[in-house]
């Protein structure tokens, strides 16, 4: 309650591309009951929802909170903040600019925050890039982890955005070792699928459909609004 009367409360973000995958989904007849949603790219969520409604998103009050991005920081430690600003003097802007600007999957591998730089030098044997990636990987897997036990199990996993749609290595590392939850990935169509398109790299035996699918953040702006207008 005190943080309510603050004006403090859990914000989150990427709602309009979650919105769009759920329309996407229902539209096709294959909206699921429990549906984890994997917004992947320069800025990064995880959501779960329960028959379309939003029951968890790993955004905050800022998009600081959750999983590592291009260049802001993940979930943190609170205290790390007033050691940094001791043992370096920044100021509190300085260090809300250090944490959203120069953090992250940029300030962990030291070389970039596009995630097709990092996977270059990775395979050139840049141990930075390699951590950075496998830092991101791991977070992802962690969260689709914890919603599956918030929703007691998964129905589907759908990856968008840029690195979602696009980066085929991330989505194989992110499915690995993902048996436990009954998920049975099509590893060899995930590297060869077409980008762009709406598709399902599970296998038919796999109890987790796993979808890729373009997100339409412009269509669902456009449609809320004339929906209003009609009513």
């Amino acid at each position: 309650l005190a943080e309510r009367e603050r004006g403090l409360r859990r914000y989150g973000f990427h709602g309009i591309s979650f919105a769009a995958l759920v329309r996407i989904l229902r539209a096709r007849g294959e909206l699921p009951e429990r549906l984890l949603a994997c917004h992947l790219g320069n800025g990064s969520s995880v959501s779960c929802s329960k028959a379309g409604k939003c029951v968890d998103t790993s955004m905050g009050l800022t998009p600081l909170e959750g999983l590592p991005m291009g260049t802001r920081c993940d979930s943190i430690d609170p205290a790390i903040m007033p050691f940094l600003m001791d043992k370096t003097g920044m100021t509190a802007k300085e260090m809300d600019t250090y944490m959203n600007k120069k953090s992250g999957m940029l300030g962990i591998s030291g070389i970039s925050s596009d995630f097709r730089d990092l996977g270059a030098a990775a395979e050139k044997g840049d141990e930075r890039a390699k951590l950075a990636l496998d830092m991101f990987v791991y977070a992802v897997k962690k969260y689709i982890g914890a919603y599956a036990a918030a929703l007691n199990g998964a129905d589907a996993i759908v990856f968008t955005a840029g690195v979602g749609e696009n980066d085929r290595e991330v989505r194989a590392d992110i499915l690995k070792d993902m048996e436990y939850m009954g998920i049975v990935a099509d590893f060899d169509y995930n590297m060869t699928c077409p980008r762009g398109e709406e598709v399902c790299i599970s296998k038919p035996e796999s109890k987790v459909k796993i979808f890729v699918i373009p997100t339409d953040e412009e269509m669902t702006i456009a449609r809320d609004p004339a929906r209003l207008v009609t009513k």
